[in-house]
C-alpha cells in the first residue's frame, strides 16, 4: 500500500432502479465520508442498499446523481465519469474486493487462486508478496493445497489475500462471513482487524450479524436505502428512524 492518504467522500449518492414504471430508489441521497484507516461496517435488512452503496464505493457501478470522490479526485457524478481504462486502474490499485462467495479457481493452489489478479502485471516480487499475506493470514502452510481441500473459512482467508496482493488502499468486504459458522465468522473479522490495524489499511464491511459489525470501529446502518450512524465515528448522519 502506499503512504499517501486516500479518502472516500461521497455527496448525495443515489441510485435509482426502475421496475416497470415504478422507480426504487437502492442508495437514497446518502453522503458519506471515510478516512484512511477506517474500519467501517454497515449493517441493515436485505434490500436496504447495502450491495449496491459498496458497488457505487467501489467504484463498479455509477449513480443515478450524486458525486464520488477518492483522494479529493472526482471519480463520477451523473453527468461525468473518469474513462474505463482510469476507472480500471483505480480498481485495480486502489481497491480490494472480498464477497460473500470465495470465487477460488478450483483447479488453482491456494498460492496461484491468490496471485490470480496479478496475471497480467506480475512484479518479480510478487509471489514473494502472496507468500507473505498468506502468512500473515495463516495459510502459507495451505499454499499448496487446492480448494476442495480446505475449509471455508481457510478458502475465505485465501480470498482476503487475494484482495490484498495488489496492495490496496481500501478493501471493500460484502458479507465476508456469510457462508461461515459462528466460529469461522469471528476469525474473519479477527483478521480484518489486524489487517487494519497493522497495515492501516481502510475497510467497508458489510454484513447481516450485528455483533460482527460491532468489532468495526465505526458501524452504521441502512434502512430503505438511507444511512444512518449507530456507533463512533464524528458525523452524525442521521437518526434511526421508529
Amino acid at each position: 500500500m502506499s503512504q499517501h492518504v486516500v479518502s472516500l467522500e461521497a455527496i448525495n449518492l443515489t441510485k435509482v432502479y426502475l421496475r416497470g414504471s415504478e422507480e426504487i430508489p437502492a442508495v437514497n441521497d446518502i453522503s458519506l465520508l471515510i478516512n484512511k484507516g477506517d474500519f467501517i461496517s454497515i449493517i441493515g435488512p436485505s434490500g436496504s442498499g447495502k450491495t449496491t452503496l459498496i458497488n457505487l464505493l467501489g467504484c463498479l457501478d455509477n449513480p443515478t446523481s450524486g458525486e464520488l470522490f477518492l483522494g479529493g479526485r472526482l471519480i463520477f457524478n451523473s453527468t461525468r465519469r473518469l474513462s474505463e481504462n482510469e476507472l480500471t486502474k483505480i480498481r485495480r490499485e486502489t481497491f480490494g474486493y472480498i464477497f460473500q462467495n470465495f470465487y477460488l479457481i478450483p483447479t488453482l493452489t491456494v498460492l496461484e487462486n491468490v496471485m490470480l489478479p496479478l496475471t497480467f502485471y506480475r512484479k518479480a516480487d510478487s509471489e514473494n508478496q502472496g507468500i507473505k499475506l498468506l502468512k500473515l493470514l495463516g495459510m502459507e502452510h495451505r499454499k499448496s493445497h487446492l480448494p476442495s481441500q480446505i475449509s471455508g473459512g481457510e478458502m475465505q482467508r485465501v480470498a482476503i489475500a487475494r484482495a490484498m496482493v495488489n496492495m490496496p488502499e481500501i478493501l471493500l468486504a460484502d458479507e465476508p462471513t456469510g457462508n461461515l459458522d459462528t466460529k469461522r465468522s469471528a476469525e474473519i473479522v479477527q483478521a480484518l482487524k489486524d489487517l487494519n490495524r497493522s497495515a492501516g489499511l481502510t475497510i467497508i464491511m458489510v454484513t447481516h450479524n450485528r455483533d460482527l459489525a460491532g468489532q468495526a470501529t465505526r458501524m452504521l446502518e441502512m434502512k430503505d436505502g438511507r444511512i444512518y450512524e449507530i456507533d463512533g465515528g464524528s458525523t452524525v448522519i442521521g437518526t434511526i428512524p421508529q
